[in-house]
């Protein structure tokens, strides 16, 4: 007996619905529903292991604003999403801080900044000039 399992495709702007058919061992036997070759492999991967990006703020003290833009360097496993976000809320950054610069570095993946963040004092400066 066929289990079918239905995904909507995020891997090109068609969205196409896609259905992937599992055997009663486990084993894909069948994706339809896609347009293109990201579709199959969008289905295969969240079939059998999904990930997921991140992107969030953290808190920052002396900054120019009191959140910074904050990425996953990589995808990380779906079921580990939550984890990471616990974590993220916990950190608290003091500026400066640099676009790129490692904020977590852990089990659940590696998070960035995703734009500079200049001290206060610098951020005034800058408006001035």
């Amino acid at each position: 007996m066929r289990e079918t399992t239905e995904y909507l495709c995020i891997g090109c702007p068609l969205g196409c619905r896609l259905e992937v058919d599992e055997d009663e061992d486990g084993e894909i036997v069948e994706v339809r529903g896609f347009s293109c070759k990201r579709g199959k492999q969008f289905a295969l991967q969240e079939h059998t292991q999904p990930v997921r990006s991140v992107a969030t703020t953290v808190h920052v003290k002396g900054g120019a604003w009191p959140r910074l833009p904050v990425r996953t360097t990589d995808p990380i496993p779906k079921d580990r999403v939550a984890a990471l976000c616990d974590a993220l809320h916990g950190v608290t950054l003091h500026a400066p801080v640099q676009m790129g610069q490692v904020v977590l570095d852990g089990p659940d993946g590696t998070v960035v900044a995703s734009r500079d963040m200049p001290a206060a004092a610098e951020a005034g400066a800058q408006v001035g000039a």
